[in-house]
This record gives C-alpha cells, structure tokens and sequence, in this order.
C-alpha cells in the first residue's frame, strides 16, 4: 500500500508541473506583462514608465522562460516562470498583483466555500440515495418511469436557473432569507441556507439518476436473487443487500470530491455573493490577476490527484478482494 502511495506521489509531480507550464502559457498568450500592467493601473493612457516600474514591482520585468543574458543557472532561475511556479510546490503563493497575501486570503475564504459544500454534500446524499432507492422500489411502474423523466429534465435545466429561480421565489417573493451576502459566526447562516437549498435541487437529477443506476446493476446480482429465494422481503433486499454493496461505488466517488471541497463553487459563490474560493477565483479571472489564477488551477490540481488516491485507498477499504500493489 505504501509502496503505490509513494509510486502516485511520483507520478503526480510532472503532472503537476505540466499544469503548472500550460497555464502559464495559456495567460501570457492572451496577456502580456504590458497587458496585465495597464490593467492593474486602470489608466487609459497610463505611460511606459508607469508599466516598466509596475512590471518591476511585481517581479513582470524578465524574461518568461529563458534569460539569455544571465550567466549559469540564471539562464533559467532569472525567469517569471521560474520565480512566480517554483514556489507553488512548497505551497508559499506569494503575493497577489494588487498585493494581497495569497495564502492568507485562502485561509480565509476556504470556510465560507466549506459552509456550503458540506451541507450539500451531506444533504445531497441523503435525498440521492433516499429517492434512487424509492424508484428502484417501485421499478417497472409509473412511479419508476416518471421519476426518471423528471430527474432527465432536471438535469438539462442550468444551474443558473435554480440560482436565479431560488432567489426570486425565496428570497424576493417569500422573503424568508437573504437573496445574497454573507457575514460571520451565527449571522452567517441565514445566507447560507438559500445557496445549500438551491445547489441540493440543482444535483438531484444528476445524482439520484446515477445511484439508481448503481441500484439496479446489483439488485439483478446472484446473491439478490438468493435473498429472495430465502424468503426475504423485497424492502429487507433492497435496504440491508442491495444498498450495503451498492455504497461501494458510492462511497469511492465521494472520497474523490472530499478535497476538492473546500475550493468552492465558483457560479454559486458569484451569484450569492458568498466571499468563498469560487468568487474568489472568478473575481481574480476578471481582473486577470495571473498570481491568483496560477495558484488556485496548482491547488486545485493537487487536491484533484489526492481525491484519486484516495479513492484508491477507499476503495480497498470496502471491498477486501481489491489490493493495491
């Protein structure tokens, strides 16, 4: 087990650092450091001057991959790619280019962003499995082929729909919590409550589709049938065979999304106007802050192999016949 630990570890780092060379090629092919001055100082007809010394300030002045005129290891140490990623590996982000503390503003936000993934990760679940076991209860009848051509509905409507849906039916016409903002310690869950309503409906269709999914393959599984040839109820089936192997698959795709929860959702965050990691990224994009981007795409890399490893792991956990060597 170690030795794949260790052997996943390996393999993780040139990924990394292939995502880490192509979004910064990706930026600076739409953006210069010039482009990204001009932005920064907001001036229309800010001067040369004023760009050189901004570039200088914020480390843009170098070469982005290769300084020819450095001498030795300066070839390629005296870079932007070398000074503004290499760091990123030891998770020290730096500074922002308005000159915030990166590491420090995600410190922060994380909690907001973690206020709303958990209770709708927890809650999802909850309605997913619940209302996949019900439709599979009631297969090949009306109750069945109904629910699937809702849940197939529910899952060609936008996101931005129940978004603005919600808002205008909780929070302007009923008035029963805010539309959006957000504020600290027990206030804060007022404005929570709408953005988890809204993104538990949004996941149903989705969800509950794929659950059933995994329901019906085992509920046609040799050892079901030896259930009911036992005498069993369908009900005693379906909660204690059926949903105790299903969990398997279950279980290892939630494993997988555990740490990339707390990078929140960058849609949701925007529209409640929850100060999370996804408004957080979508501000920095529109102010093409390039510390900022770099460094949440880095996170969000690592967090994403270390859900697959985990899942790896998980996986072993609850079903011994698999062993990872």
């Amino acid at each position: 087990m170690m030795a794949y630990i260790l052997r996943r570890l390996a393999y993780a780092l040139p990924i990394l650092i292939g995502v880490n060379l192509l979004t910064f090629a990706l930026f600076f092919v739409v953006n210069s450091p010039d482009d990204m001055a001009r932005m920064q100082l907001g001036d229309k007809r800010v001067t040369q001057e004023a760009i050189d010394n901004w570039k200088a300030e914020h480390g843009y002045d170098q070469p982005l991959f290769v300084n020819a005129a450095a001498g030795g290891l300066g070839i390629l140490t005296q870079t932007i790619f070398f000074q503004k990623s290499l760091k990123l590996f030891v998770f020290d982000f730096g500074a922002s280019d308005s000159g915030r503390d990166i590491g420090n503003d995600i410190a922060q936000r994380m909690w907001p962003s973690l206020a709303i993934a958990v209770p709708v990760l927890m809650v999802g679940l909850a309605i997913n499995i619940s209302y996949a076991l019900m439709i599979v209860f009631f297969r090949a009848t009306y109750i069945d082929v109904g629910s699937v051509v809702l849940l197939v509905a529910m899952m060609s409507i936008s996101s931005l729909f129940y978004i603005i849906g919600g808002q205008f039916l909780i929070g302007k016409l009923l008035h029963l919590v805010p539309i959006s903002g957000y504020d600290t310690g027990l206030d804060a869950f007022k404005f929570l409550i709408l953005p988890v309503i809204v993104s538990v409906i949004a996941g149903i269709g989705s969800g509950t589709r794929l659950y059933r999914t995994f329901f019906l393959e085992e509920i046609n599984r040799d050892y079901v049938r030896t259930a009911r040839a036992k005498g069993l109820a369908e009900r005693v089936v379906l909660f204690r065979h059926v949903l105790r192997n299903a969990l398997i698959p279950i279980l290892t795709g939630v494993v997988a999304v555990l740490p990339l929860l707390f990078m929140g959702a960058l849609i949701t965050e925007s529209f409640f106007g929850v100060p999370g990691l996804g408004s957080y990224t979508i501000d920095a994009i529109s102010r093409q802050d390039f510390a900022i981007v770099r460094s949440m795409v880095f996170l969000g890399s690592v967090l994403y192999i270390l859900g697959l490893i985990m899942t790896d792991i998980s996986y072993t956990l609850v079903d011994p016949r698999v062993r990872l060597s």
